[in-house]
């Protein structure tokens, strides 16, 4: 049995031994009151056309009758059945740029909060499929493998900073290569890779690395973070002071610039789409679509037990017995 309001369950608890508690206390005071003000042959004359055991049995039929209404809203369910639930849907794995210049705060707080905060809604819309996180600079890591827990994926998320991978850069196309080996080999489709970056690559033939994931099934979808006048990349204290911005080995300071050139190519060349971040993150809307509108496959099943509410049971007796009490007669024409 389960309750959705088992609040209710608790009160029953509580009142139940204070209600019986002092209802025989009061009666045990009530006998004794009368008894000192009349004798016993005049109790049984005011008593004459009155049953004391059906007043005490409509008492107890009005105690119970509340008793089953109040349990009632406590909204039992019982009568478990096992529901077999199928789930289908597709592979997605999401890459998360977490190099230096997704500091540049060109987009608030800055690129990598930004793409943070538009990656949890996104995981909420994707649920039901199956969610990998990548996280890559001048290197890329698998931080979750493929699975249908997203709040798994979320834990991983939270921990993602630019500090998370030592090896400076971007290397886009080692990251593709690298989602791609992560997906089923066997199959080629159901899969999609969400790219979140500035597109600022350095390392590797990013158009070469698509190709290769497009022979494979992987359709690539691209979400570009920052802007075509660039901006200056921040360093910042203890205290999240800015105290100057990061410059080049010459002394120059770097501006770091959306490169939305590369993200475009590779995702159409893969039969995916490119997205620019807003600030209204109507992107994330727009991709998880675009994953819904792709064929899905079986992804597992889960059987689980639906209880059936019972509730109405519990209110019908409950009225039954407070009618019982309201209309049982207290009293009658004794014969002798």
């Amino acid at each position: 049995m389960e309750f959705t309001n088992i609040f209710f369950v608790y009160l029953l608890i509580i009142t139940i031994p204070v209600v019986i508690f002092t209802e025989y206390f009061s009666e045990k005071k009530r006998r004794e009151f009368v008894k000192k003000i009349f004798s016993e042959d005049n109790i049984r004359n005011l008593f004459v056309r009155y049953d004391l055991r059906i007043i005490e049995l409509k008492k107890v039929l009005g105690i119970v009758g509340l008793c089953f209404l109040v349990f009632a809203l406590s909204g039992p369910r019982f009568g478990a059945k096992l529901v077999n639930i199928k789930k289908h849907g597709v592979d997605v794995i999401i890459a998360v740029d977490v190099s230096k210049s997704m500091l540049a705060e060109d987009l608030k707080p800055n690129r990598l909060e930004k793409a943070k905060l538009e990656l949890r809604s996104l995981t909420d819309k994707l649920s039901g499929n199956r969610l990998g996180l990548i996280a890559f600079a001048g290197k890329p890591f698998l931080q979750c493998p493929l699975t249908l827990d997203t709040s798994a994926v979320k834990i991983f998320l939270d921990s993602i900073t630019v500090d998370l991978i030592p090896v400076p850069g971007t290397a886009i196309a080692e990251m593709i290569a690298l989602a791609t080996e992560n997906f089923v080999q066997q199959e080629r489709k159901y899969k999609a890779l969400i790219i979140l970056t500035d597109g600022e690559n350095n390392e590797g033939d990013v158009e070469l690395s698509a190709s290769a994931a497009k022979k494979e099934g992987v359709k690539i979808f691209t979400i570009g973070f920052g802007t075509s006048q660039g901006e200056l990349i921040p360093e910042k204290d203890s205290s999240g002071r800015t105290i100057g911005y990061k410059r080049d080995k010459k002394g120059e300071t770097v501006m770091t610039k959306l490169n939305d050139n590369i993200l475009q190519k590779i995702s159409y060349l893969t039969g995916g789409k490119y997205y620019q971040a807003t600030d209204g993150e109507i992107e994330v809307s727009r991709i998880a679509d675009d994953i819904s509108a792709m064929e899905g496959k079986k992804l597992g099943a889960k059987k689980y037990e639906r209880y059936e509410e019972k509730f109405y049971y519990f209110v019908f007796i409950g009225l039954i017995l407070i009618l019982a009490e309201i209309f049982l007669p207290d009293s009658f024409l004794r014969t002798n």
